[in-house]
């Protein structure tokens, strides 16, 4: 399980309030994701397109990986 900072958690409620500024401190790096909160679960979490893009990426590279070794 991954655990968090408690600056990169916000519930639901002020990510729709402060939404531009959340976007804001990913554009820029402050912050490099936000866990969105709602009834005191983890619903979601928010990263910039190039860390979707890494992360899409390294997911492929493993799924060929594991492909390759099950037809050995």
């Amino acid at each position: 399980m991954m655990t968090y900072a408690k600056s990169e958690m916000m519930s639901a409620t002020d990510m729709v309030r402060n939404f531009s500024s959340v976007l804001g401190s990913l554009s820029n790096g402050e912050n490099k994701r936000v866990v969105i909160v709602k009834n005191n679960r983890f619903e979601a979490v928010m990263i910039t397109v190039e860390e979707y893009e890494k992360m899409s990426e390294a997911v492929s590279i493993l799924e060929k990986i594991y492909a390759s070794t099950k037809r050995q």
